[in-house]
């Protein structure tokens, strides 16, 4: 069986355009103690066909997923960019299809949605890779979309319908409602079946809270439940509401800092909103980003996945990572 290894495509300059890459849209002052003046939206990469799943590793590279390309993508610093070697499949699946949000488990194995391929999947030491999830009751998953794990080892993710071609319609559709799941020793449990189109996914620095996006452009926003130690949700509340703001784009992937805002893909680009709900600015890339993750060595430089591009900004505050 083949084993899982890196294989180089093509070098680029560490940083292809820094110039109308993007900018910093700032609501309150509070914004400043979070992205220091002068730092500057950069371009670090591009050619790409939909860039999503961004995910900071220990070795010093980012990973994210190209979807439509069905790769996941290498880059690190120098500028080198490179591709994920797709492993063997287990008996009875394909690979990897359609990879979208990535995070790692305690142990350091990367966890792939798999939108296209309707299953949670995690890639082995040994290169092979394992389905951890793909029906619920009995029923297929409808397209794994985000990830984040909590720090007793469960993963939540989120299934909406979009890698089904008719989505909500579509004749394969099996599960009746887009969900957000829990799996915990090999048990998947559905904590939330309320949200029209859950996606972004990400707790709290204590976990106290889960946050949960809803890309829905008629109910634009950010859900937010309290965490009770069983691992279940409950007091599920409008965290933050963006139906009003026509601005393109909506909520996707977002992130947590270690302060406890949270950095939102919404209309117009990031949203940094603060742990009460503020609106406090926007960092908006020259393209709509899908998501975004914290990188390098101290965690402050947050790099964002827009469309066909990758993008980065310096921040003052360190972010919450696997």
């Amino acid at each position: 069986m083949k084993s899982f290894h890196l294989s180089w495509l093509v070098m680029l300059p560490a940083v292809l355009q820094a110039a109308d890459a993007g900018k910093v849209i700032r609501l309150n002052p509070a914004l400043d103690q979070l992205v220091p003046a002068g730092a500057q939206v950069e371009k670090v990469a591009e050619g790409f066909t939909f860039t999503e799943g961004p995910l900071w590793m220990p070795a010093g590279y980012l990973l994210f997923s190209d979807i439509p390309a069905n790769k996941i993508r290498k880059w690190s610093p120098d500028g080198t960019l490179g591709e994920l070697d797709k492993p063997a499949p287990p008996d009875g699946y394909d690979t990897i299809t359609g990879p979208n949000g990535l995070t790692l488990d305690k142990q350091g194995r990367l966890i792939v949605c798999e939108q296209d391929g309707r299953k949670l999947s995690r890639l082995e030491k040994d290169g092979k890779l394992r389905v951890l999830a793909d029906r619920f009751e009995g029923k297929r998953l409808n397209s794994p979309n985000d990830v984040v794990l909590k720090s007793d080892g469960s993963i939540y993710f989120t299934d909406p319908p979009y890698g089904l071609k008719g989505q909500d319609k579509d004749p394969a559709k099996e599960l009746a409602f887009n969900g957000v799941f829990r799996l915990k020793d090999g048990k998947l449990e559905a904590v939330y079946k309320e949200m029209t189109r859950p996606n972004g996914i990400a707790f709290s620095p204590d976990e106290k809270y889960l946050y949960v996006a809803n890309s829905d452009g008629k109910q634009k926003v950010w859900m937010r439940f309290d965490v009770a130690k069983d691992g279940t949700l409950a007091g599920a509340k409008v965290f933050v509401d963006s139906t009003s703001d026509t601005s393109p784009g909506g909520p996707d992937g977002m992130k947590v800092d270690r302060k406890g805002n949270l950095w939102a893909t919404g209309p117009g680009g990031i949203w940094v909103i603060s742990p009460d709900g503020r609106h406090l600015g926007t960092i908006a890339p020259a393209e709509g980003p899908a998501n975004c993750h914290w990188g390098d060595k101290d965690a402050k430089t947050l790099y964002i996945t827009a469309r066909r591009g990758l993008y980065r900004i310096r921040t003052s505050v360190a972010g919450v990572r696997p």
